[in-house]
């Protein structure tokens, strides 16, 4: 088993700090992005469906075509998150290995929780793609959950690592429905 120690790097780092944390950060990155959406976007649906069409919704074929929409725009909006956490946040989502900044810039100006709508939209778009209802229950699951843990941990501990950054950024970038213009932090 392979363990992996960070120490806490302090917040004026040297240029080579800075370099190793972003390398460590994109590695923590893309392989906390295989594990976590991969298995609750990815591995959890094929599960429950196998991956077999079935009718679509309503009989309306064309519900289908929003489903390739909703994985397509969840999946790049994955990226570009994970992404932004890396080499700006200089962290990964994963809890072992936070972001030492804030990240409020990109999608985060608009929602505070692109990541888990991100994997709600691939969920949602899987179950429109197979026509498959336990899917659609499970996307709703997955959506009150992310809900539940942003609500119970996630804004407690930002709030308290971050402080007024973290409360100004709040009360001007909403949860769940994204901005239509982008919050620029003043």
């Amino acid at each position: 088993m392979l363990v992996l120690v960070v120490p806490d790097v302090p917040y004026a780092m040297s240029d080579e700090g800075i370099m190793i944390r972003k390398i460590l950060a994109v590695l923590g990155s893309a392989l906390f992005l295989l594990i976590a959406p991969g298995v609750v976007a990815g591995l959890v649906p094929w599960w429950f469906s196998g991956w077999k069409v079935q009718p679509p919704f309503f009989g309306f074929g064309p519900v289908r075509v929003f489903g390739f929409l909703l994985i397509a725009t969840g999946v790049s909006v994955l990226v570009e998150s994970f992404a932004r956490f890396a080499l700006q946040g200089l962290g990964t989502p994963a809890i072992l290995f936070p972001p030492q900044h804030l990240v409020v810039k990109g999608l985060y100006r608009h929602v505070r929780n692109p990541m888990y709508l991100a994997v709600v939209a691939i969920i949602l778009g899987e179950a429109m793609i197979l026509g498959n209802l336990q899917l659609l229950l499970y996307c709703a699951l997955v959506w009150l959950f992310s809900h539940l843990f942003v609500l119970a941990y996630e804004e407690p501990t930002l709030r308290k690592t971050f402080g007024a950054e973290y409360d100004a950024f709040c009360a001007n970038v909403p949860r769940w429905i994204p901005r239509l213009s982008p919050w620029n932090k003043g």
